[in-house]
Parts: C-alpha cells; sequence; structure tokens
C-alpha cells in the first residue's frame, strides 16, 4: 500500500508570517495615529459647534431661553430650557435640563501653550485677551470674560443670562478644543458674539511661520 507524504507549514515559517503581519500591522497603527487624533478634535469641535448653532436654533424657534453650560473638566455640554413664568406672576420656575452632550474622552476644552495671545490674534473678533479654556461673560459694559455659561435668546442674541426675563447682558466669547500634549496645530474653537449670536468656528494654523486661528 502505497503513503503520500503530508506537507504543510513549520513553526519557524508560521512564526515568520505573524512577525511581519505583527510589524506591518504596528506600522500601520503609528502611521494612522495623527490621522486619529485630528478625527477626535473634529469630532469634538463638530459636537460643540452642533450644541451651540442648535441651542440658539431651539431659542427662536421655540421663543424662550435656552441656556449652554461648559464643564471643562467633564468635557461636556449641558444645554437647559428656562421656563417662562405662570401666568400672572413673575416668579420663573427653574430650568429644566435638556440634553447632555460630550467630546471624546481623549480631547479637552483647554488651551495649550503654543496658542496665540494678544486680542489681534484670538478666535473671536479680537474680543479676548490671554486665552482661557472656555471664556465667555464679555459684555459691552465691560465684562471680563471666563464665564461658562452661554444664554440664547428667542430674538437670536448671546447673553450671560443674570436675569430670565431679558437674559441679562449680551455675552461674548469662545471655547477652546485641543488634546492636551498633543500637536498644537490640531486645536479648534468655537466663538459666539453676543449682539447677534454668531456663532464662528475655528482652526489653528500655521501662517508665514506662527501659529495663527484661521476662521472656517
Amino acid at each position: 500500500m502505497s503513503s503520500m507524504k503530508q506537507r504543510g507549514f513549520s513553526l519557524l515559517e508560521m512564526l515568520t508570517v505573524v512577525s511581519i503581519g505583527l510589524i506591518i500591522g504596528g506600522m500601520t497603527f503609528i502611521t494612522m495615529m495623527p490621522m486619529l487624533n485630528r478625527n477626535h478634535i473634529d469630532s469634538a469641535y463638530d459636537t460643540t459647534l452642533m450644541v451651540l448653532r442648535d441651542t440658539r436654533h431651539l431659542a427662536i424657534t421655540q421663543g424662550h431661553e435656552y441656556i449652554v453650560t461648559f464643564n471643562a473638566g467633564a468635557g461636556s455640554m449641558t444645554v437647559q430650557y428656562q421656563p417662562p413664568p405662570a401666568v400672572g406672576t413673575s416668579i420663573y420656575p427653574p430650568l429644566q435640563l435638556v440634553n447632555t452632550y460630550a467630546i471624546p474622552t481623549d480631547t479637552s476644552f483647554a488651551t495649550q501653550s503654543g496658542f496665540p495671545t494678544g486680542q489681534s490674534n484670538t478666535p473671536s473678533d479680537g474680543l479676548e485677551g490671554s486665552p482661557i479654556a472656555v471664556d465667555f461673560g464679555y459684555t459691552p459694559v465691560g465684562g471680563t470674560g471666563g464665564s461658562n455659561v452661554i444664554a440664547f435668546m428667542p430674538d437670536g442674541s448671546a447673553r450671560d443670562g443674570t436675569s430670565p426675563s431679558n437674559g441679562g447682558n449680551y455675552s461674548s466669547g469662545l471655547v477652546y478644543l485641543t488634546r492636551p500634549n498633543g500637536t498644537v496645530t490640531d486645536s479648534r474653537a468655537v466663538s459666539v458674539m453676543g449682539t447677534t449670536g454668531r456663532i464662528r468656528g475655528w482652526r489653528l494654523n500655521v501662517v508665514s511661520g506662527a501659529n495663527t486661528w484661521v476662521q472656517q
């Protein structure tokens, strides 16, 4: 009776193939990391822009005050609704939660040392000086910023929410988004103009060898 000799891969051959696959996989992962990091920043930026624009739209279409509160430590935003006072009274009910939004965990509402400083180099129409992570509260009557709250009114304006009946003072400002210890030029920002409620997005680019905020 004849016998057939079976042939397969040796252990050495299998280890060689696996090693090559691991090396290629590692190289691909390293190459893709900067792109993945930028995608996370873009996601955080898109979420922040969406929350602010949608909240302003709600205030206009629903005819009521809506408030966005930034929690920089948790990387989240809370949207609340201010119900009107009961008929015949001037007492406003407590704020009602609309939704809470989060940005990717490896991104933050934060600043980096590579951010340009000075009014002419900030991304919100020259309103701010040195950057603060969440920097709302700049008003025409001298508000100094640093607030983490922005309120949108039925007329589309952005205010500081100090008075439920009219939203308080016009409030301008911005929020920075970055990856701590990441590439500084991947950073983004979103600004709000108080009088009009105009919302703009910004990217940190290198222009003529200097880090510069460029409107998107």
